[in-house]
């Protein structure tokens, strides 16, 4: 993938106007004119010939995605703005400096602290001066107000859907499909394959072992990959198995979702704790030995003191 190399531009006029760096991208190489580079930095370049403004510095970053800041060019531009080589980064549009508002937000606190300002040519983003800074900040508490709108209706919703105990997505676990009302059946096929992990567990107890053991009988886990410790470990904890719907905020047990026996999940939960518990117990020991050792150094160091004193 190609990026353009950000470019330096000796300034023309006297240190006491703004540095600027120009900050373009595309997503595509196949952006359309009005939203191509050159085209990006034409207008950004006007707009700041308007200002009285010094262009310094052009970044430009082709066929990259606006969703993060994992960006060639734009992280050499945050870290020349770290570096305090100009005063201004000036793009044509928000979403060609980030996708995310609340992104933009959060970097424009980061340039906050590197004395760097935004401008934007095509919207009343203006960080430069105080009313620009003001409508900056009520737009950053308007995405966060919206944001936590969302995030309050997707709780909502959620439970709305764990009431009924129904599974919030279309990949239900192992041992179970999702039916039209959304609610979990038990698939009988499938549910003997939960019931063998668990027996191989108990009997092999490692891991990887019943992961190796699965994939020699030509079992697939329920993205048809083949099985690894992980995935056997995701089975083992699965509380769901003995009738314990868990989503959101709502724990129940539904008689209808149970595939193992309550003794049989805790005799594999008890195997899979027994190192932790082991370990617990050698730590304790451990610390026990060097506090004996801290005591008869102690001990000795004071022997040696009172035969000097003598």
């Amino acid at each position: 993938m190609k990026t353009d190399v950000g470019s330096y531009l000796p300034g023309s006029k006297g240190d006491e106007d703004a540095a600027v760096a120009i900050y373009a991208r595309t997503s595509s190489k196949r952006q359309q004119f009005g939203y191509s580079l050159d085209e990006q930095v034409r207008q950004c370049l006007k707009q700041c010939e308007h200002h009285g403004w010094t262009v310094r510095f052009i970044y430009r970053d082709e066929a990259e995605s606006g969703k993060d800041i994992d960006r060639p060019m734009f992280q050499k531009m945050m870290a020349a703005a770290e570096r305090h080589w100009f005063d201004v980064i000036v793009f044509w549009k928000l979403d060609r400096f980030s996708r995310s508002l609340m992104h933009a937000v959060q970097l424009e606190a980061d340039l906050r602290e590197f004395e760097v300002g935004l401008f934007s040519i095509t919207e009343q983003i203006d960080t430069t001066t105080a009313a620009g800074r003001f409508n900056f900040r009520n737009i950053a508490s308007a995405a966060e107000f919206e944001r936590d709108m969302i995030q309050q209706r997707t709780q909502m919703g959620l439970r709305a859907l764990a009431i009924d105990h129904k599974w919030p997505n279309d990949r239900p676990p192992l041992g179970y499909t999702k039916q039209p009302d959304e609610t979990l059946s038990v698939d009988s096929e499938a549910a003997n394959l939960v019931r063998t992990i668990f027996e191989l567990y108990i009997e092999k107890r490692s891991m990887p072992r019943v992961a190796e053991q699965l994939n020699e009988d030509g079992f697939l886990t329920n993205q048809d990959n083949q099985w690894c410790p992980r995935a056997v470990g995701d089975i083992l904890r699965n509380k769901i198995y003995t009738g314990q719907y868990s989503v959101g905020d709502i724990c129940e047990y539904v008689k209808e979702y149970r595939i193992l026996s309550d003794d049989v999940f805790e005799q594999s939960t008890a195997i899979r704790m027994r190192f932790r518990n082991r370990s617990t117990s050698r730590s304790r020991m451990e610390t026990s030995r060097k506090e004996q050792i801290v005591d008869g150094v102690i001990e000795t160091y004071n022997e040696f003191l009172k035969e000097r004193e003598t």
